[in-house]
């Protein structure tokens, strides 16, 4: 294996870079691969959303201004609701309006875990294989619920993009391509996007055929090391983990869930960390985990998920807690500060603002401390995310 150790990384122009990554939780389901993609996709904003490409808290920002910083937010698992009798209210108008400004920056990642499609008559449940199974998926036309909610690119690489089989996932990709949002997360991909002259480099993985696989991480490095010749920053997004209202706690080794090796998420982590990337943001337990520090790099063990639209996901216990998790980095992937914003899944499984209990910040205080020790990231009261001394 040919890792970079943060020593050997090339210097970079000092950049002071925001990143906002949305974590939230709910139940997690069953397994599928994704259709491999070359493609390497750059996003320019104003053809995407109609809004400045750069902006400041002061406002817009001429293309011939100097760049200061660049904020990019990321969140967990995505599911809308579940056609043909589980769709929100309002055909999905209004869905992330209650979260919508903690998601506002100059590039905003989310975990879309289902495909955008009609039946296609394949489905992966309904097999003697399968008794136990959930497959979902919501109208092609929801993309533009995402894209008015302000995402601008969806990792694909996850355990129910196929739900509805390969046409199921083509018809995702074209979704979203004609609501002009990118994607990233099929083999090989690294999606670079352009923010405000800054070009970051997101690539997902997950233990699934047809995506980068987190168990090799020979080839995880690789192509780690691939993005970092092509980008300033590298962001990596992986669905790991094993599912569950008892899985919030992360322990050294694999973990398995049905017997699928969902990947050992220390080791991947810092593999990917010593090849190059500068934030690792997890989903895949839905339960909010901890997070740590490793060579000057924070790593989000668990997301969880951002929606559960239809009542698909649990909004039982602390499987409805979840947040907002902003970073800042400077250009060459130096952390610079950070803040955790609580939101849960209302009754109906909306994402949802937590402003009175904050329950979701206190759970990755707890987590971080109490399974990473001189790792952890120190989570104040008021939300700050610093890195230990």
């Amino acid at each position: 294996m040919n890792l970079h150790p943060l020593s050997h990384r090339k210097k970079r122009p000092v950049l002071a870079v925001t990143i906002a990554a949305s974590v939230l939780v709910g139940s997690g389901l069953g397994g599928c691969g994704l259709v491999g993609s070359d493609d390497q996709p750059v996003w320019n904003s104003p053809a995407a959303t109609g809004k400045p490409a750069a902006t400041t808290s002061g406002g817009p920002v001429q293309e011939s201004a100097p760049v200061e910083s660049i904020s990019l937010s990321a969140t967990g698992d995505i599911i809308m609701g579940d056609a043909p009798n589980k769709l929100p209210a309002r055909d999905g108008d209004g869905f992330f309006d209650s979260v919508a400004s903690s998601l506002e920056s100059d590039l905003v990642m989310g975990n879309l875990e289902q495909p955008l499609t009609g039946d296609t008559g394949t489905s992966k449940c309904g097999t003697p294989k399968r008794p136990n199974c959930f497959a979902f998926r919501s109208p092609p036309k929801y993309a533009e619920h995402l894209k008015e909610a302000g995402f601008q690119l969806l990792n694909t690489a996850n355990n129910h993009s196929k739900d509805y089989g390969a046409q199921g996932y083509r018809n995702t990709v074209e979704a979203l391509e004609a609501a002009g949002l990118e994607h990233t997360g099929a083999e090989d991909q690294i999606t670079v996007v352009d923010v405000k002259g800054v070009k970051v480099a997101v690539i997902g993985f997950s233990p699934y055929a047809g995506a980068n696989n987190l168990n090799d991480l020979d080839a995880a490095a690789a192509i780690v090391t691939k993005a970092e010749g092509q980008a300033d920053l590298v962001v990596v997004q992986v669905h790991m983990g094993a599912e569950g209202s008892d899985k919030s706690h992360v322990k050294p080794g694999n973990e398995l869930y049905f017997g699928e090796n969902r990947g050992n998420p220390i080791k991947f982590s810092r593999t990917v960390i010593d090849a190059g990337a500068d934030l690792v943001v997890g989903h895949g337990p839905h339960i909010l985990r901890g997070m740590e520090f490793y060579q000057g790099r924070l790593i989000a063990y668990s997301l969880g998920n951002f929606a559960g639209g239809g009542r698909t996901l649990s909004r039982t216990g602390d499987l409805k807690y979840s947040g907002v998790l902003h970073v800042s980095l400077t250009k060459d992937g130096r952390f610079a500060g950070g803040k955790f914003v609580s939101t849960y899944l209302d009754d109906v499984g909306v994402p949802t603002r937590d402003k009175t209990n904050e329950r979701g910040r206190k759970m990755v205080a707890e987590l971080s401390e109490a399974d990473f020790g001189a790792t952890a990231a120190v989570i104040g009261a008021d939300g700050s995310i610093k890195a230990p001394a």
